[in-house]
C-alpha cells in the first residue's frame, strides 16, 4: 500500500447551503462535527444528509477530525473540508458506500474527492513538446483567422498576416499558438466545417512544414471534421469551447489520436441554480465524456469559460472563485483577454483592455491558473513573469 495513504489529507466536498445550517462564526467557519459530534444538517450535491447518531458513530470509529464548511451566503453554496488519513478516509467511504448504508451518496462523494485530490499532472505532452505544469505560467497566443473577430476585426484573416503573427508571438514568448477559424464572439454566425478548414488548414500546413517553427499548435474548434483534418496535419492540441457537448463525433478522435484536449465550460443560457457548483458539475460531465471516450487523464485541460454562457456579474463571480476549479485535479486554463467582462466593468473599448486583462491574469495565476490564453503576448508575458516571480518562490 502506498505510503501516501498514511499522510493526513484534506478533501474538498462541494454542496448547497441548507437553511438549517448553523450560522458561521466570526471567522466564516462553523464546525459541523465538534468534539461532542453535535447533529447538523447539510446538503451534498443536493442530497440532504443529517449527521446524527449512525454517521457520528462511523466517523468516531474511523478517528476522523472535524468536517468544516466554508460558507458563502451570497453564492448559496458551501465547501465542506473533511480531513484525515487517506487510509481512514478510504475506509469511511467504503463503509458509507456499502449496500443498505443510509449515506451511500456521501461515500461516493468522498471516493470521488479521493480520486481527484486536486493533484494536477506535472507535465502535459503536446506532440513532441513537453510543457511543465506549475513551474511557470504557460502562455497560449491567440490567432483568429476570422473576418469577424471581436478583438482584431479580421486583422489576421489572410494567411500571410496570420503567418507573420504566429512568428511574432513565438518571438514574444508564446508557448502555444491557438488557431481559430470561426468567431465565438457574442452573436457570432457559425460557419461550415469546410469554410473553417479553408481558413486555417493552409496556415497549419505551412507552420508544420517549417522546421524553424518550434511551438505546438492548438486548434480552436468543436467540429469533428475540422479536428480530424488538423490532427492529420500535425496539430498538437484541441481546444473545444463546448467541452465535447456539441459534436458527439468529436470524442471518437480519442481512439485514433493520442491528443490532449481543453474542455471549456459553456451553455446556452445563464440560468444557474448555484453558479460555481453548477459550472464545476458541468465541467465534470465534460471530463467524464472525455474519459469514457478514451482521452487520457493526463491529456485533459479545463477552462471555466469566462465570457461564455455567463453574465458580467457571473463572470466576475467565477474570477473571484477561480481557485475552486483546482479541486478537479486538471491543468487550468484562463481566457479573459480583451473580453467584455473587462470592457463592461471598466467601460472601455476592445483596444483599451490591457490593464484589465493583466489584472485578471495576475489574480488567476495567484489562484492556481496554469495556462493563460492571450492576444497581447509580449505585454502579458511580462505580467505572468512578474506574477510567477512573486508566487513561485
Amino acid at each position: 500500500m502506498s505510503e501516501t495513504l498514511f499522510h493526513p489529507t484534506a478533501l474538498l466536498l462541494r454542496g448547497k447551503i441548507n437553511t438549517s445550517l448553523p450560522a458561521s462564526n466570526a471567522e466564516g467557519r462553523q464546525p459541523l462535527l465538534q468534539a461532542q459530534m453535535q447533529p447538523a444538517t447539510l446538503e451534498l450535491g443536493y442530497i440532504p444528509l443529517e449527521l446524527k447518531d449512525p454517521l457520528t458513530t462511523i466517523i468516531k470509529k474511523q478517528e476522523l477530525p472535524v468536517i468544516t464548511p466554508i460558507i458563502n451566503q451570497t453564492d448559496g453554496y458551501f465547501l465542506a473540508i473533511i480531513t484525515g488519513l487517506e487510509e481512514r478516509l478510504a475506509q469511511l467511504a467504503n463503509i458509507l458506500s456499502a449496500q443498505n448504508n443510509i449515506y451511500p451518496d456521501l461515500g461516493k462523494l468522498i471516493k470521488k474527492a479521493l480520486l481527484n485530490k486536486g493533484h494536477k499532472p506535472e507535465t502535459i505532452k503536446l506532440g513532441n513538446h513537453v510543457l511543465q505544469i506549475g513551474e511557470r505560467t504557460i502562455i497560449m497566443g491567440i490567432l483568429n483567422m476570422t473576418p469577424d473577430s471581436f478583438s482584431d476585426g479580421g486583422k489576421f484573416y489572410e494567411k500571410d498576416e496570420a503567418l507573420a503573427q504566429a512568428y511574432a508571438m513565438a518571438q514574444e514568448g508564446a508557448d502555444i499558438i491557438d488557431i481559430g477559424g470561426e468567431s465565438s464572439r457574442p452573436g457570432y454566425i457559425r460557419v461550415s466545417a469546410d469554410e473553417e478548414l479553408s481558413r486555417i488548414l493552409p496556415l497549419i500546413k505551412t507552420l508544420k512544414a517549417d522546421q524553424s517553427f518550434h511551438l505546438p499548435i492548438s486548434v480552436d474548434t468543436y467540429k469533428e471534421k475540422v479536428a480530424r483534418a488538423v490532427l492529420e496535419e500535425g496539430a498538437d492540441l484541441l481546444n473545444d469551447i463546448w467541452g465535447l457537448k456539441y459534436d458527439s463525433e468529436l470524442k471518437s478522435l480519442a481512439s485514433d489520436y493520442n491528443v490532449p484536449i481543453c474542455l471549456m465550460h459553456n451553455r446556452n443560457n445563464t440560468n444557474y441554480n448555484l453558479l460555481i457548483h453548477d459550472i464545476i458539475n458541468e465541467l465534470e460531465e465534460s471530463i467524464e465524456i472525455a474519459l469514457q471516450a478514451g482521452f487520457r487523464k493526463e491529456n485533459i485541460i479545463i477552462d471555466p469559460g469566462i465570457g461564455f454562457g455567463k453574465t458580467v456579474d457571473q463572470n466576475l463571480a467565477v474570477m473571484n472563485k477561480i481557485s475552486m476549479f483546482n479541486s478537479l485535479g486538471y491543468p487550468l486554463l484562463l481566457g479573459t483577454s480583451r473580453k467584455s467582462l473587462i470592457g463592461k466593468t471598466l467601460d472601455l473599448p476592445v483596444d483599451q483592455r490591457l490593464e484589465g486583462t493583466a489584472a485578471t491574469l495576475a489574480l488567476g495565476i495567484n489562484a492556481g491558473v496554469n495556462i493563460v490564453r492571450v492576444h497581447d503576448v509580449k505585454l502579458m508575458k511580462r505580467v505572468t513573469d512578474m506574477t510567477d516571480a512573486i508566487i513561485r518562490r
